[in-house]
């Protein structure tokens, strides 16, 4: 089964034994035709109506800002509703620096996402510290905050990166189980548990 999308074929994208191993593994468990059928159909409206939670601390928030410009135009994958709430949102995309007392924040907006919900790590200040990496103040990539979906590396990165970025996660939600996602749901749990941040309870 090959993932693609309108506007980019299939060898156009990198990583594609990842996304072949997921759908191998959805395979391999067997699933209803009727549940198969609705899957498929939930997630192809899932994947091309993400929402965007409205965060950015740095550069990188520019260049996403720059999204919803009529040069790169989100809104032609339905991209462009980016919300205030994280309540209303699907995913957050991480652009820019995460500084430690930042961290307890970050984690609060990630738990109230509505579920299912994803995290883009856009800039490498967000994957590994970019150029503050091993300061006192600054988050050495924010895995250790909250799980991580996409990485998107650049400093910052273009907003053709971001778009292919988020091209990715869209990929990675066709595939998914709608119905009987629970698992993902344990792995997010298992995650939480095991990467405690100071200053939230959970």
């Amino acid at each position: 089964m090959e993932v693609t999308t309108k506007s980019m074929p299939y060898e156009a994208f990198k990583d594609n034994e990842y996304i072949e191993k997921l759908v191998q593994q959805l395979k391999e468990s067997g699933t209803n035709v009727v549940v198969g059928s609705l899957d498929k159909l939930i997630n192809w409206g899932r994947s091309n109506s993400l929402w965007p939670l409205t965060f950015a601390t740095s550069c990188c928030g520019i260049e996403f800002v720059s999204l919803g410009a009529a040069r790169f135009d989100m809104a032609r994958f339905g991209w462009e509703v980016a919300r205030a709430s994280p309540r209303q949102a699907d995913f957050i995309m991480v652009a820019g620096t995460i500084v430690n007392r930042m961290a307890p924040v970050l984690r609060r907006l990630y738990d109230q996402l509505a579920e299912p919900k994803y995290v883009i790590a856009c800039g490498n200040c967000a994957i590994s510290g970019g150029p503050f990496r091993k300061s006192y103040h600054v988050a050495c990539g924010i895995e250790d905050i909250v799980p991580v979906d996409v990485y998107v590396p650049g400093c910052p990165p273009r907003p053709e990166a971001m778009i292919y970025g988020i091209m990715q996660l869209s990929r990675k939600i066709k595939v998914e189980k709608f119905f009987g996602g629970v698992n993902r749901q344990e792995k997010q749990r298992e995650f939480l548990e095991s990467h405690p941040v100071e200053g939230v309870e959970d």
